[in-house]
């Protein structure tokens, strides 16, 4: 158990917390600390209000942390503030911008300003994204660093988004001391990401989010994992409790104006991906080879996690074998709930009748 001594009878403000990494963070700071309120502020465009947690301590507020009545409303003696709302995920933003625009760039710079004069906040920590600054390449890759350079070039608004958000909380961190933290979040996965949760997003990726939980699916029903160029390229897989404990130790232990990786600094194809997960669930539909994305051009990427490890004490401890067994029980556990939100889109995506 976490020391709570920082948390204690606290106000945390989690935005994006009925999503899948900001319901986790919520279970966990409900479990693991003595704070005194949790106000939850979500508008459940791609989350699903059965993630909240049922504890007399939660409040939660429906709407856009963008909407002025909202910010209106927020409590002025806040102790804590984690920024995790975005518009999920790069497949959405590439259909539709100006909805990305709408929900990452002005969520961020709107709430931002409105902590910039609170003087009782001791830390912001902001949700960044480790691809937008990951090196482009299919060659041998390098871990990236918390320093890596930034290029003007992107695959997606939601990767320009994200890092405008880096911007603004560096702004307001250098004009009005808002106590600003970075964590750069890797490839995250586990328990409570709800395939097809929220609203239709224009994309068929409203369903078939991240590859993880679009992998399991796959494989407990028997299908074969498409693999894009055959699975070559790499990423950072997270287990979604070790990316909890590491945004707690950004509030706790992160200094305002910092960034810091919070990641397994292991690299894992995404062939060895769809492996692991046929195996686990007994699938033996195998994989296919389908054609590259043609808007992807990441290819590998993993993180550095020295700096972490120093200045935070965090390391990441569920490695990935480990980490899909426990979601795919979860999977197994929630397939009905899961299921359900699926088939509100089978107009759109017609795969999923393939599930029933």
């Amino acid at each position: 158990m976490m020391s709570d001594s920082n948390f204690s009878q606290a106000k945390v403000l989690v935005v994006g917390g009925a999503g899948f990494v900001g319901s986790n963070l919520c279970h966990k700071l409900l479990a693991d600390t003595q704070l005194k309120e949790l106000i939850i502020v979500d508008n459940l465009l791609s989350s699903d209000e059965s993630n909240l947690p049922a504890d007399d301590r939660v409040a939660f507020i429906k709407g856009s942390i963008a909407d002025d009545a909202i910010l209106h409303e927020l409590p002025y003696d806040l102790d804590y503030v984690f920024h995790l709302a975005c518009y999920h995920g790069n497949q959405s933003s590439i259909v539709n911008p100006l909805e990305d625009h709408q929900n990452n760039t002005l969520t961020s710079l709107k709430l931002f300003e409105k902590l910039s004069g609170n003087t009782s906040l001791k830390k912001l920590v902001y949700a960044a994204a480790g691809c937008a600054v990951a090196e482009k390449t299919f060659d041998k890759a390098n871990a990236t660093a918390e320093d890596a350079p930034v290029s003007l070039f992107h695959d997606s608004p939601y990767s320009i988004s994200k890092l405008i958000g880096e911007m603004y909380g560096n702004y307001f961190y250098q004009q009005f001391g808002l106590p600003f933290v970075k964590a750069r979040f890797q490839n995250v996965y586990g328990p409570k990401e709800i395939l097809g949760a929220g609203d239709w997003r224009g994309t068929k990726h409203t369903v078939w989010r991240n590859v993880t939980p679009t992998f399991i699916w796959k494989a407990l029903h028997h299908q074969s994992l498409p693999l894009d160029k055959g699975g070559v390229a790499t990423r950072d897989f997270i287990y979604v409790e070790d990316m909890a404990r590491g945004l707690i130790a950004c509030a706790l232990k992160g200094q305002p104006g910092e960034i810091y990786n919070l990641a397994t600094g292991t690299e894992t194809s995404i062939a060895e991906l769809a492996s692991i997960i046929n195996q686990t669930t007994g699938n033996r539909a195998g994989t296919s080879v389908e054609k590259a994305r043609d808007w992807d051009r990441s290819g590998r990427r993993f993180g550095l996690i020295t700096k972490a490890k120093k200045e935070l004490g965090f390391e990441a401890q569920v490695d990935v074998r480990d980490g899909i067994e426990k979601t795919v029980q979860w999977t197994k556990e929630n397939r009905d709930v899961i299921l359900s939100k699926m088939k509100a889109h089978q107009g759109q995506v017609p795969e999923v009748q393939e599930y029933e």
